[in-house]
């Protein structure tokens, strides 16, 4: 069907940078927004950044001016450019995706996709 699948995680010290990758793949007719998740250990799941299949962004407080979504359409990807990290982005940082797809012949609306997570660690 579809299938999302990160990239890019691993350990950095505080300051630091680290670039994000999620590849979508499958039966895709349309990918519409796309956006970055994450969920540090006893916390819910929270919106990091988002765009629209228009190049529209919108990002959470904690992330603004530090972090970077962008994406490229035609290779079915999304990128999370993280600078000047600190602890608190310590997380599982998942992609997200509204996909409509097309399969033996018919159209199923966009639905929800998640990737399989990638793990950020920010430490000294």
């Amino acid at each position: 069907q579809v299938q999302l699948v990160e990239s890019g995680g691993g350990l950095v010290q505080p300051g630091g940078s680290l670039r994000l990758s999620c590849a979508a793949s499958g039966s895709i007719l349309t990918i519409y927004t796309m956006a970055w998740y994450r969920q540090a250990p006893g916390k819910q799941r929270e919106l990091v950044a988002v765009i629209t299949s228009g190049g529209s962004t919108n990002y959470a407080d904690s992330v603004k001016g530090r972090f970077t979504i962008s994406r490229d359409n035609a290779k079915n990807t999304v990128y999370l450019q993280m600078n000047a990290m600190n602890p608190e982005d310590t997380a599982v940082y998942y992609c997200n995706a509204d996909i409509s797809t097309y399969r033996s012949g018919t159209y199923y609306q966009p639905s929800a996709y998640w990737g399989q997570g990638t793990q950020v660690t920010v430490s000294s």
